[in-house]
């Protein structure tokens, strides 16, 4: 028999990953949207710093209180229902931003583009790892990251060069190209075998495989796994979350999450032109924000290519390094800056290069990794929970940061607040020394296994089901 086709697998999970790239968009809105409402009023009306900061952060917000109820919708549900049922919201939310009339409007608006964001954000990383092969699923599972970040950037090209409403009618045909592209892809065959549909899991399979690929082996293994097709009953979702191993598996993936807010990337991302702003960088801050977004979106690229050759654990370990780095490199020259401004003249470089080297290791370990990893590390009867509340951990821990960030560097100055990430970063390096686990190229039960302490486990032996081929036979 052939081998599973690839292009298949790609196509699926960057039309689902797509969803990541909307909510990209909108959080690349706000670095040049500072501007436009906090000075020029481009909306008509007076927006307050504080009140931007809210703006700014409310999308994060929204997306925390979704992640864990998404959880369970798309069990019920399915994933492929559930992100096109997202899109009548979501143009609520733009519609609300283009008129907007006051602030309230834009606080409701913003919110409800990040419940849209975060439940695709949840419901896109679980799709594209289950539609994978082992040997895929590190990339298929990085096209989450690399299309939030090629938002980002999409985002910060609009809102740079273009007025306030063209950038947020450009931001709001996004979910309109996302329905029209991602209604014709399968759903995901876990979740037909999470809900005991053999056949239909079978045809999802045919098509994300190619029709000369034998799936048997792959199919028997995910009904065995969900519990359907035996005669197990179905575990109860609160007992299962209790297992031990689900536990550690959730310890793993809520750090990470955590982690990955906690070292000050949507800090620096949601704030980029107002920094280089102000350490009167030779270029305009929207281009220097522009700059960031491609350089995010290059090595969130080069991380794709190489996360299953290198592995996530040894990728996370040099993010975290050189991000401890950089930040406190931008602390000492935002430091020099305030004691004494006339030292740092000649070092305006430093800063910018701090923050573009930060990006860059920023996005080939801590960027994608524990998306990744969120989606490795659990059974498929708490997958989807059990990522929710991971996912949760991220958001809050961005809409923490967000909304700190301006508050940190007016009570205690840029440098010190720098100095935080810096110390945070060294904390997460030590974490994934000492508690990340491997899971390249490992299967489930493998990482299974792993979590409770055993040792790699073996393959399953190979099994045909003559049924599979009368299915091929009519598609």
């Amino acid at each position: 028999m052939a081998q599973a086709k690839v292009l298949p697998q790609y196509i699926a999970g960057l039309s689902a990953a797509f969803g990541a790239f909307c909510m990209g968009a909108s959080m690349g809105w706000s670095a040049p949207a500072e501007k436009m409402l906090t000075e020029d009023e481009d909306y008509g009306f007076p927006v307050s710093g504080d009140q931007f900061g809210w703006i700014s952060s409310l999308l994060t917000l929204g997306a925390t209180v979704v992640c864990i109820p998404i959880g369970f919708i798309i069990d019920i549900f399915g994933r492929r229902p559930t992100m096109l049922a997202l899109i009548p919201p979501y143009m609520v939310g733009w519609f609300l931003m283009i008129f907007a009339n006051s602030v309230i409007m834009l606080y409701f608006g913003r919110f409800i583009l990040g419940v849209c964001g975060g439940a695709f954000c949840v419901a896109a990383s679980m799709y594209s790892t289950e539609i994978s092969t082992i040997d895929t699923r590190g990339k298929l599972g990085s096209f989450f990251q690399l299309n939030t970040v090629s938002g980002l950037l999409y985002g910060s090209i609009v809102g740079g060069f273009t007025p306030l409403l063209a950038t947020n009618i450009l931001c709001a045909i996004l979910p309109l190209i996302f329905a029209l592209v991602h209604y014709f892809m399968p759903e995901s065959p876990v979740y037909y075998a999470m809900k005991g549909r053999r056949d239909d899991a079978t045809k999802s399979l045919i098509w994300l495989r190619g029709k000369n690929c034998d799936i048997s082996e792959e199919l028997n293994e995910m009904m065995e796994a969900s519990n359907k097709g035996v005669d197990e009953p179905k575990v109860n979702i609160f007992r299962a979350l209790r297992r031990p191993i689900t536990l550690k598996g959730l310890s793993i993936a809520v750090i990470l999450q955590a982690l990955q807010q906690w070292t000050g990337i949507n800090a620096i991302m949601f704030y980029s032109t107002s920094i280089f702003e102000e350490v009167g960088a030779g270029l305009p801050g929207r281009v220097c924000t522009v700059l960031i977004g491609l350089t995010q979106v290059v090595m969130t690229l080069i991380a794709a290519l190489i996360i299953d050759k290198a592995g996530r654990r040894i990728l996370l370990l040099v993010s975290a390094f050189f991000m401890a780095i950089t930040t406190c490199l931008m602390g000492v020259y935002f430091q020099m800056s305030q004691s004494d401004p006339d030292s740092v003249t000649s070092i305006g470089w430093l800063p910018i290069t701090s923050i573009l080297l930060f990006i860059v290791f920023f996005s080939i370990g801590f960027g994608p990794v524990p998306w990744l990893i969120m989606a490795e590390l659990f059974t498929e009867d708490v997958k989807s929970v059990a990522g929710s509340i991971a996912g949760t951990s991220n958001w809050f821990s961005a809409f923490l940061v967000t909304l700190l960030f301006p508050i940190l560097k007016n009570c205690i100055g840029s440098g010190p607040t720098f100095w935080i990430f810096s110390a945070i970063a060294i904390v997460a390096f030590v974490y994934c020394l000492l508690c990340v686990p491997e899971t390249k190229g490992k299967t489930l039960a493998e990482i299974q296994l792993m979590l409770a302490g055993g040792k790699k486990g073996k393959d399953a032996e190979t099994s045909f089901d003559p049924k599979i081929e009368g299915l091929k036979e009519n598609l």
